[in-house]
């Protein structure tokens, strides 16, 4: 379940509560789903019962307790509890995790786009100069993504003026002129340097468009392998998710890799190499980059595998297929997290014409697959299971967005790097 059919689930709690005669307000037009704050608790939080309380003239605790059945009757919610004075904090149901994976895959690059500058026609004022035009031209795709137009003109009173780069960038190449130009907020002084163009964590463009080509490259081994991601871990073909069959060991050993063209992606380990391909080619060995140094919070070797079951030497562990979809560690929550509040990144851009907030939700949903990807693919002589099925539908669903994250930027995301 995404953030916006959760906050169409809560409208309509509110819409029932209001035709059952529990509460006398107006139905407003949206409801805002966030992460819960400090205090909260679930997946998502809503203020929605502070919201309605002074139109109601009740309590927001009262209004929050005459919401919550009706809340928690929904599909795909598994609990809602009150906190404070009156947050809505929602968990969500098992099968939700794979229902978003599901969302972005089939919608593809469109996933994110809505309708909430529908109809909206955005004046854009710049004057002659090389980053205010690209951030226009940026906001032009970004705002249509919300069912807005925008148009782009060179006249006064300026209304979009952020501060000029302190030099040329066109140097850089197009991406990462882009990048530069983009990725710092609109009242920042872009850094114009060659750091932009280094293969190195230390790049976050680099970042971002590593993480597509290993999004790439694990679905290319996986095909290698005979499989192909599924978000509930089963495909129809397979049968029921809860199989008894569907119970399978999994380890991880090594599989065999895939073209010489792909990333290895058997080989990518807090202690391995990518060999095959797998770090960015480059003229010299200081552009080589080790798979081991990228994604800050990648797991090291004596962190719990495949789902947070610690490893240990022949230790065999059973996974149902029917949980293959729940996350199971922290950079899997993070990835889903990502996921899931992407809408809102381009929602947020389009509204405060923004486009680094886009770019900064992409470096973060980036980091998160780097430190995901090493549990994707089974190693060795394993024979994939649910879970990797249901986690590489996960990587393919975040390559997914950071394509088209990176294609609303004008900036490319190559198949290999």
């Amino acid at each position: 379940m995404t953030p916006v059919e959760l906050s169409r689930t809560v409208l309509c709690a509110v819409r029932r509560a209001v035709d059952v005669g529990e509460l006398s307000v107006s139905v407003p037009a949206s409801v805002a789903v966030t992460p819960p704050g400090p205090g909260g608790c679930g997946d998502y939080a809503t203020n929605i019962a502070l919201r309605l309380a002074g139109a109601a003239g009740r309590p927001a605790l009262e209004v929050a307790e005459i919401l919550r059945p009706h809340i928690e009757g929904a599909p795909g919610i598994a609990d809602v509890t009150v906190t404070g004075p009156g947050f809505l904090n929602i968990t969500l149901g098992d099968g939700a995790f794979a229902a978003l994976v599901e969302g972005v895959l089939e919608q593809g690059t469109r996933y994110g786009y809505g309708d909430t500058l529908a109809g909206h026609v955005v004046e854009l004022r710049v004057p002659y100069d090389t980053r205010a035009e690209v951030v226009a031209d940026t906001l032009v795709r970004i705002i249509a993504t919300q069912g807005g137009r925008a148009d782009v003109s060179h006249a006064e009173p300026v209304n979009l003026r952020p501060v000029p780069a302190p030099e040329d960038p066109a140097p850089l190449g197009q991406d990462a002129a882009r990048w530069a130009l983009l990725h710092p907020a609109p009242h920042d002084r872009p850094r114009i340097s060659a750091d932009h163009l280094l293969q190195r964590e230390s790049n976050p463009l680099f970042r971002v468009r590593y993480a597509h080509a290993r999004a790439r490259a694990l679905c290319r081994n996986a095909a290698t392998l005979g499989y192909t991601g599924a978000p509930r871990g089963v495909h129809p073909a397979d049968g029921p998710a809860n199989d008894a069959s569907a119970l399978t060991d999994v380890r991880r050993t090594e599989a065999p890799s895939g073209s010489a063209a792909d990333v290895d992606a058997s080989t990518i380990g807090p202690r391995a190499a990518p060999r095959d391909g797998g770090h960015p080619a480059s003229s010299g060995s200081a552009a080589d980059v080790d798979a081991s140094t990228i994604g800050p919070r990648a797991a090291p070797p004596t962190a719990p595998r495949d789902g947070g079951h610690p490893a240990s030497s022949g230790a065999t562990v059973d996974i149902d297929a029917s949980t293959a979809s729940l996350p199971t560690s922290p950079h899997e929550t993070d990835l889903l997290a990502a996921l899931a509040e992407y809408p809102h990144a381009l929602r947020v851009a389009a509204r405060h014409r923004s486009p680094d907030r886009l770019a900064r939700h992409l470096v973060v949903t980036a980091d998160a697959l780097l430190g995901f990807q090493y549990g994707v693919l089974p190693l060795g002589d394993e024979k994939p299971s649910a879970a990797h099925r249901a986690r590489l539908a996960l990587a393919e669903a975040a390559g997914t967005v950071l394509a088209g994250g990176l294609s609303l930027l004008g900036i490319s995301a190559p198949e290999y790097l």
